[in-house]
């Protein structure tokens, strides 16, 4: 029973949604909105949204997901869940998300803008459906990922805001959280796999762009992927500093002193991982959660103006404690999670 459990765990990455179901959280808060109800509520289809996403993405990748030794754990690849379940759980995850925005619209008006979220939230589920299964074939469908992630931020924002208009601060978060998936899928996702995806005859940016493994797993990273991979770091670290430079958005200078040491430490951990020579998965595991995690705590530290400090640190750390407390559920040691 406990295996079974287990593996639950696992195709849910329960011990993840911490962190990873809270664009809508940001996007709520970036239009002035800290009603726990309400952040409950947007975690709650958040949380739906990402195990839509990830239990699909295993659903269309079992076969490639075979040819890793280090993902025979995998419960749809070892057989342990079937295929048919994850479909079945896809399919709860959507019925739940609606009813759960269903719960947030319960005795509010219906303004344009609340439609305009069911729009967003729709067209995220699409974008990520083409990228989970059929994103392996089209070159560059890593951008629909990141598109549909944005969403998810606009859509938090639309779904409770009372103003006319959108600020700028939301639009900064959506395309801060549209470069970092479009970077973790390319640029990540591109190294990480590269020992095997050329196998399944995959089609993608780092493929095209010259990235592979040689037989005595040497990693070979082409200065133009390298290039592409910094200018997304690049064009993120402007966008932080937007809202307080030119349109006077509240600040403390040790915000912007912390926000700083952050891109430092993205930039670093990104440079590193751009020159390794040797192929090693689990290095590259490291420097994936290493870099996540400080660009996801750039957002609560720009957000501090509106939720105080308090609000920071908790968003900045309760997904390390969410992440503690249930990891042990999943069989998998601490911070060593398989990808």
């Amino acid at each position: 029973m406990s295996n079974i459990i287990s593996d639950y765990v696992k195709l849910l990455r329960l011990p993840g949604l911490g962190g990873l179901a809270t664009p809508a959280i940001f996007g709520a808060i970036s239009v002035g909105i800290t009603d726990l109800s309400i952040l409950a509520i947007l975690f709650l289809i958040g949380a739906f949204s990402v195990i839509y996403g990830f239990v699909l993405n295993d659903y269309a990748d079992v076969e490639i997901d075979k040819l890793t030794s280090e993902l025979y754990e995998r419960p749809l690849v070892k057989g342990t869940i079937s295929k048919k379940t994850a479909v079945f759980i896809c399919f709860i995850c959507v019925i739940g998300a609606f009813l759960s925005i269903t719960l947030l619209y319960y005795n509010s008006v219906i303004t344009y803008f609340k439609l305009l979220a069911v729009l967003c939230i729709s067209l995220a589920g699409i974008f990520g459906s083409i990228y989970n299964l059929y994103g392996k074939k089209i070159i560059g469908s890593d951008f629909l990922v990141a598109i549909s992630n944005g969403l998810i931020i606009l859509f938090g924002a639309l779904a409770v805001t009372q103003e006319t208009t959108i600020n700028v601060v939301t639009w900064v978060i959506v395309l801060l959280t549209f470069n970092q998936l479009l970077y973790m899928n390319a640029i990540e996702g591109g190294l990480k796999d590269a020992d095997h995806d050329y196998k399944l005859n995959v089609n993608n940016i780092a493929l095209r762009s010259g990235v592979k493994v040689d037989k005595k797993e040497n990693l070979v990273v082409p200065n133009i992927f390298k290039a592409f991979g910094l200018g997304i770091r690049f064009f993120s670290a402007l966008l932080v500093f937007v809202p307080f430079v030119f349109f006077g958005y509240s600040y403390e200078i040790w915000q912007i002193a912390i926000l700083v040491l952050l891109i430092l430490g993205v930039f670093y951990s990104t440079i590193k991982m751009l020159n390794m020579k040797k192929f090693d998965r689990s290095k590259l595991r490291k420097l994936i959660t290493t870099q996540a995690y400080l660009r996801y705590s750039m957002v609560p530290i720009m957000l501090i103006s509106i939720i105080g400090i308090l609000g920071g640190l908790i968003l900045i750390f309760y997904p390390i404690l969410w992440y503690i407390l249930l990891a042990p559920f999943s069989g998998e040691k601490l911070f060593k999670p398989r990808m």
